[in-house]
């Protein structure tokens, strides 16, 4: 995942001028589940399909101009990256919630994660 990459593509677009704000999140897997028991790997999937589906919808947002995402599936380790989803757009208050809408509805409706856990909890 390459999140620079990913803002350079946006900012090469034509209409870029219109650009006023580009931000992004990164996905990593953290070292505990939300309960506190320690995690030793996650196995990760996803529907792309949905995922294609809703950068189209979040596109239709006002000022939102484009929305690139990219992931990664399988096992994965403590501290590897999951998902990187960038949107570029006019201003923050338009901005800011199409990330975090994006980033929300891809958890919700297009991702399937499973946790392995360890024995010990962490100290």
């Amino acid at each position: 995942m390459d999140i620079t990459k990913m803002v350079r593509n946006l900012r090469r677009r034509k209409n870029s001028e219109k650009i006023g704000m580009i931000v992004s999140h990164l996905g990593i897997v953290r070292g505990t589940s939300l309960d506190g028991q320690k995690v030793t790997s996650i196995q990760v999937e996803y529907d792309h399909e949905a995922i294609q589906n809703i950068i189209q919808d979040i596109k239709r947002s006002k000022g939102i101009f484009d929305v690139q995402v990219q992931t990664k599936e399988g096992r994965l380790k403590v501290g590897d990256e999951i998902l990187a989803v960038v949107v570029a757009g006019d201003i923050r208050e338009n901005v800011f919630p199409a990330l975090i809408k994006t980033v929300n509805r891809i958890k919700a409706d297009a991702s399937k994660k499973k946790e392995t856990l360890s024995k010990r909890r962490p100290k």
